[in-house]
């Protein structure tokens, strides 16, 4: 069986996009381009999960500008305490 354009497309972007590992599963950077063609927002995540012998997967979309701004708020009013956390360790 050949595979379809979309299938050669996908596995051209995948050997392209280095997975980062998490402590959830392993992590991909959609690219613009995979992420419309897919149908997702753009600056999308995939998180992969397996197990038992499948592959598993969440789009996770980015954060809202409203999030964003609120990260950083929280960011700057206790960055000495998020300091002191990073020096004493987890």
């Amino acid at each position: 069986m050949q595979p379809n354009g979309f299938a050669l497309y996908y596995f051209e972007i995948m050997s392209a996009i280095t997975l980062q590992k998490s402590d959830k599963g392993w992590i991909i950077e959609l690219p613009d381009d995979f992420a419309e063609e897919i149908g997702v927002e753009k600056g999308s995540i995939a998180v992969l999960y397996g197990g038992n012998g499948k592959i598993e997967s969440e789009i996770i979309k980015p954060p809202s500008p409203e999030l964003e701004r609120a990260v950083e708020r929280i960011h700057e009013k206790y960055k000495d305490a998020f300091a002191e956390m990073k020096r004493l360790g987890d």
